[in-house]
């Protein structure tokens, strides 16, 4: 097994075929059809499903690819630091639900360094594309939240995938809406208040929807739901509609704006409803990178910061 081998199989799974990734490594596909055959001859596994419609993963090629990922980000991060040949940005991508404060993280973080010796993504995606981005290192860290609907069975994701799970805060229930919405100014809100006005939610995959939703209460049945797929469209239908969406209350002003409140959610008797544990979710056994560490430091101050000023109210 070579590491070049690891480069072709790499390269066929991000774009499922055979053809289109000999145009991308500067081969003909016959010689790449060759390595791939002799690399599963030699581990005893058939890595690719082949179709007259493309290729795609078997479940032992699924495992093979995430660690053979890993081990070439290794590579690729060593020979960059001391391969003085070698001109590559450093990379750091994020992925993460929609959180203001991932990304106002993200921004001090990268106010640290020179944007023209690296490359940063941040993504603001569906829950399991967070999984899979850090499962397949498209991500070096994704963050997301646990409550105890979803925590058995992400938990389960994440052993699957050879991940695990940081906290970072607990966090009640609040209903986030627009500052004019009929019910911004009151003290509280709960499901009865809420009932006549648009619940906004995230657009998740049709798989297990529930347990990825990124809005607390998910399996409660409202009478009016819109979904969204970013978060100004959603910003949006809350000024249009009137909607609002349950979440976890945090929210960066410098991000999202002054037009927006969260006001707490309880349940009809008055007691606070749910609890959700964001953290973050990393490969295990994986050293972070200088960038990833200092990401989380941001992340730790600006969540201790918001803990320390919601206490004061």
């Amino acid at each position: 097994m070579t590491l070049q081998q690891l480069r072709y199989v790499i390269g066929i799974a991000k774009v499922g075929s055979f053809n289109k990734a000999a145009e991308n490594l500067f081969i003909s596909q016959p010689s790449l059809t060759a390595a791939i055959r002799d690399l599963e001859e030699e581990i005893g596994i058939v890595i690719f499903n082949r179709t007259s419609r493309g290729v795609s993963l078997t479940p032992d090629g699924e495992e093979f690819v995430a660690q053979a990922n890993q081990l070439y980000h290794h590579y690729e991060t060593l020979r960059g630091r001391y391969d003085k040949a070698v001109q590559q940005k450093k990379k750091f991508a994020v992925s993460t639900q929609h959180y203001s404060f991932a990304v106002k993280s993200f921004v001090e973080m990268v106010k640290k360094f020179n944007i023209d010796e690296y490359e940063f993504a941040l993504r603001e995606t569906k829950t399991k594309d967070v999984i899979d981005d850090v499962a397949g290192l498209k991500s070096e860290i994704g963050i997301l939240y646990l409550s105890n609907f979803n925590r058995k069975y992400i938990n389960y994701l994440f052993k699957e995938r050879d991940l695990e799970f940081h906290h970072l805060i607990d966090c009640k229930a609040y209903a986030y809406m627009w500052k004019n919405h009929p019910l911004a100014t009151r003290r509280s809100v709960n499901l009865m208040d809420l009932s006549q006005y648009p619940c906004l939610s995230f657009e998740q995959s049709e798989s297990g929807s529930y347990y990825f939703a990124e809005e607390i209460l998910s399996t409660n049945e409202y009478h009016r739901t819109i979904k969204a797929n970013d978060r100004a469209t959603m910003l949006n239908l809350m000024v249009g509609l009137n909607g609002y969406t349950l979440c976890s209350g945090i929210i960066s002003e410098e991000i999202n704006g002054s037009d927006y409140v969260a006001v707490p959610f309880k349940d009809a008797k008055g007691e606070d409803d749910r609890t959700m544990e964001i953290g973050y979710v990393v490969k295990k056994n994986f050293m972070l990178s200088t960038i990833c560490r200092i990401y989380i430091r941001e992340m730790e101050e600006y969540l201790q910061s918001y803990t320390e000023s919601h206490k004061q109210r």
